[in-house]
């Protein structure tokens, strides 16, 4: 399960990604074209679902809404589905959904300035459960 916030965005409700945002969402694309995704998840924000759109598009795949309020439900749907998935959520819900499919998700994400993080969350047949912190497209300052 490979995990991330929404690129950087705009102000406003519902912002949409600004122009660094666009640029990152198509960075992931171009990151994680080859890594097998079979179903990508976005919560219902413009901001997410325009960081899923450029991978979405590429894989010819339908990005699958779900609720940011219920983390533990979108974890155990996870575990049983099974297979390669993206999940694109937010700085307050990726680092929490992480350590519920039992990864490390580190310090708390700096939701003014931090948008690189990747999280790749490996779930064993065996039940051993493995994590990795990557980062991707330009480096956001901490």
């Amino acid at each position: 399960v490979f995990l991330v916030r929404h690129a950087e965005k705009m102000s406003g409700d519902d912002p949409d990604l600004t122009p660094e945002g666009q640029a990152r969402a198509e960075a992931l694309a171009d990151m994680l074209i080859d890594a097998k995704i079979e179903t990508i998840h976005s919560s219902d924000y413009a901001r997410t679902r325009q960081t899923a759109a450029p991978l979405a598009e590429q894989l010819g795949l339908t990005v699958q809404l779900y609720d940011p309020r219920d983390l533990p439900g979108m974890a155990a749907q996870l575990k049983a589905d099974g297979g390669r998935h993206l999940v694109v959520g937010h700085s307050n819900t990726t680092g929490e959904l992480t350590e519920l499919l039992g990864g490390d998700g580190g310090t708390p994400i700096v939701e003014a300035t931090e948008y690189d993080r990747l999280y790749v969350v490996t779930l064993g047949a065996d039940g051993d459960t493995s994590s990795t912190l990557l980062r991707f497209g330009a480096t956001s300052p901490l």
